[in-house]
């Protein structure tokens, strides 16, 4: 008798210093109701600190532990998909007998060690928080030695560290958009959550950090300027996320957290050589394509050589030497953004494949062209949309180049743009290169109005014919 009582008072003892809310970690976007509040403290851990450690953010804080180096104390949650409630993960230690993942959910799990029964099978072994129990599970195959090098790890768990290092370096934050898709909540108590499309390079604060599943253990919820919330679940360590680097590709891309997110702060700051530009004057020497927003879209664009502009931001991307500029155009005071390298790493001149994406090639120091645009074209600029009296270039900088131009012979003629649900903006221009008139058309009305002469835009016969046209992505 006294043994059982002093095993249950070790238990509770357990339960009681590491007494830690499971709906601590549970976080949902705006709107979606709560059933029940609870609110505990949360322990953070500290990133382990090592020599030769790298400069970047997520491998900074956020280190990678193998099956086989696990110690006692870490902590996991419980996050079954729908292949776990069919296939059991874990056994009860103290009758052998398998337990529903579901009974599990969102309980946390402290690893206790590996150990081999009395049968010779290995097993994990984990005291759960919420009722002080020991459960294991099993190795289906071979030695705890063998099976901890592959990545399947321990199935429904996720890695609490990476959330809890998460909410001390992140929230509060600002970071880039890197993706156009993330999603918010439609149900607390469940993982109902919606799409939702984002413009890239968009400005965000972190507000919350959550448990998100066991690939990807992390959600960061971030709100706009304009208050509205979404997220994001990505894997930082990738602690038993169940997945290898190089599966973190195609739809998964964004589940990393560079594929989602850029930091704006000096978490991640570019060298010292390149933040040299910040705040410097340059313009276009060729016309190139840049993303810009305006009227609520955004749109890859193509602006014309000698445009200037201000630098305001250089966000250093995940790897390799690609940056993301942030750039004010002089005149209107639009934003562009451009990806670009400013180290070659050969010959950049007109045949290069690569040679819109050199800084050196794109850009030179100082002012370019100076316009004379009125302030209610730069208003239109800003806001993505064409007026009559703008030039051709002022056309292409609000809503860039045309998919086709049509001309009737006369020295007028129609810059005409795709845009989505088979609508045409029709852009007219007089003799003196100036818009007259604008309108939108179906397509099917387009062919019918435009039967006469259509011109194709490398032609030499005319000087506004020699504008190279890329397809826009306009909406």
């Amino acid at each position: 008798m006294k043994r059982i009582i002093l095993t249950m008072g070790l238990v509770l003892a357990f339960m009681a210093a590491n007494a830690q809310s499971a709906d601590d970690y549970i976080v949902k976007t705006k709107g979606v109701k709560k059933t029940t509040t609870t609110t505990t403290a949360v322990n953070v851990a500290e990133p382990e600190k090592k020599g030769n450690e790298p400069t970047d953010f997520v491998g900074k804080n956020f280190k990678y532990h193998s099956l086989c180096d696990w110690t006692p104390g870490m902590k996991f949650m419980v996050m079954p998909e729908k292949y776990d409630l069919i296939v059991k993960t874990f056994c009860d230690a103290g009758t052998g007998k398998e337990v529903s993942s579901m009974s599990l959910r969102h309980q946390i799990m402290v690893y206790q060690g590996h150990n081999v029964s009395s049968e010779g099978h290995a097993r994990i072994n984990f005291q759960c928080l919420g009722d002080g129990k020991m459960y294991y599970y099993e190795v289906p195959n071979g030695t705890f030695e063998d099976y901890c090098y592959s990545k399947t790890g321990v199935p429904t768990l996720a890695y609490l560290d990476d959330v809890d290092i998460a909410r001390k370096t992140l929230v509060g934050k600002k970071l880039i958009t890197k993706s156009t898709i993330y999603y918010v909540d439609t149900d607390y108590d469940s993982d109902g959550a919606q799409q939702v499309k984002v413009p890239i390079n968009h400005e965000v604060t972190v507000r919350r950090v959550g448990v998100g599943t066991r690939n990807f253990p992390v959600k960061i919820i971030v709100e706009d300027e304009k208050g509205n919330e979404f997220f994001q679940n990505v894997a930082l360590s990738k602690t038993n996320s169940g997945m290898r680097d190089d599966e973190f590709t195609n739809d998964y891309t964004r589940n990393a957290f560079y594929g989602s997110f850029s930091l704006f702060d000096d978490m991640m700051a570019v060298s010292g050589d390149i933040n040299d530009y910040i705040g410097k004057i340059v313009h276009t020497k060729f016309v190139t394509g840049m993303i810009t927003k305006g009227d609520g879209r955004e749109r890859t664009v193509r602006v014309p050589k000698m445009t200037t502009f201000t630098i305001d931001l250089i966000t250093q991307q995940n790897g390799g030497d690609y940056v993301t500029l942030s750039l004010t155009e002089m005149e209107s005071r639009r934003q562009y953004f451009k990806d670009v390298i400013f180290n070659a790493t050969g010959a950049v001149d007109e045949t290069s494949s690569k040679k819109d994406e050199y800084f050196g090639y794109i850009f030179a120091m100082g002012e370019g062209v100076a316009k004379q645009t009125s302030q209610a074209a730069r208003a239109a600029i800003r806001a993505g949309r064409v007026i009559a009296g703008m030039t051709e270039d002022e056309v292409q900088l609000a809503v860039g180049e045309p998919d086709r131009i049509n001309n009737d012979g006369s020295g007028r003629y129609e810059w005409i743009y795709l845009r989505s649900k088979g609508k045409l903006l029709i852009v007219q221009f007089g003799r003196n290169r100036i818009v007259t008139a604008y309108k939108t058309a179906m397509d099917s009305q387009q062919k019918q109005a435009t039967k006469k002469t259509t011109t194709k835009k490398n032609s030499s016969n005319n000087s506004w014919q020699n504008r190279p046209g890329t397809p826009l992505t306009n909406e």
